[in-house]
């Protein structure tokens, strides 16, 4: 008799208590990352500063053209000018830094103020909650890289073109330009979406960030192999592979594919850090 009563109290439980989906896990982290006017203001700003950079850019270009024959603009256009305005690089590092301390507040912002205990009291599947969390900070991101870049692209040739110094979506590379600007906005979030999760306070992942992201690059540079092969491997390096269209010669020059594969392999590793690095740590 007590042994029915026990087993009628469990099925009980996982009747009134259901385990939670995927799909509610999901609509749920959608609720958490707009439910902070801050991050709402934060992607406002950022798109503002990057755009701005850009058409600024541009804009300095278009007010200083003196040279109007038709061979300056020819020498213009096949020397990648006007596609290295439609993404600059100053308008990228806003963007990494933007995007990362979005990506980082995911989840540094939970354990701050202890909320992440309520979330995993919740729901004890913790890895389900930060693929959940990943999956949500991934498609917003790259909608907001990929509405970004095509406003600087826009932007940027319709000011150029008052010179006839523009050029279309369809000129070699600027396809390319266009997509490894758009992907660095959720490549730079899921950084600092791992780094968050791993150190899980707000300074010193914006800092790891700023290391990884800006210091790196400048400390490496390619003008020594192995120099040249960390370089290659580190996302802003990938980037300004992606986007040099007029293949400037260098000591040891790298493959698009190989590029291509750097945007992945963090993507994908940084991804898996978040969500696995949650299940052997203490709140």
């Amino acid at each position: 008799m007590e042994t029915s009563t026990a087993k009628a109290r469990a099925d009980l439980a996982q009747v009134t208590e259901p385990r939670a989906r995927f799909r509610d896990l999901v609509a749920a982290e959608w609720v958490k990352l707009w439910s902070l006017r801050s991050n709402t203001w934060a992607f406002v700003i950022g798109a503002l500063a990057v755009i701005g950079f850009n058409a600024g850019t541009a804009w300095d270009t278009y007010r200083y053209w003196t040279a109007q024959d038709a061979r300056s603009r020819a020498d213009f256009v096949r020397d990648g000018i006007p596609l290295s305005i439609a993404f600059t690089a100053n308008a990228a590092m806003v963007l990494m830094l933007a995007l990362s301390a979005i990506g980082a507040t995911a989840i540094v912002g939970e354990y701050r103020t202890g909320m992440i205990r309520t979330t995993f009291t919740a729901v004890p599947a913790r890895r389900s909650v930060m693929a959940a969390k990943v999956c949500v900070v991934t498609a917003v991101t790259t909608v907001f890289g990929a509405v970004v870049a095509a406003a600087s692209f826009g932007l940027t040739q319709a000011v150029l073109s008052g010179r006839h110094i523009g050029v279309p979506i369809d000129h070699p590379g600027a396809l390319r330009v266009l997509v490894a600007s758009a992907l660095l906005a959720p490549v730079s979030a899921l950084l600092g979406m791992a780094l968050g999760t791993l150190i899980r306070h707000s300074a010193a992942t914006m800092t790891a960030n700023v290391v990884i992201l800006l210091l790196l690059p400048l400390v490496f540079s390619a003008d020594r192999h192995w120099a040249a092969v960390v370089d290659h491997a580190l996302p802003t390096g990938a980037w300004i592979r992606l986007v040099d269209v007029d293949r400037q010669p260098v000591a040891y020059p790298w493959t698009l594919t190989g590029a291509w594969t750097v945007y992945a392999v963090w993507a994908l590793a940084a991804a898996a850090v978040a969500v696995t690095s949650v299940q052997r740590r203490d709140q």
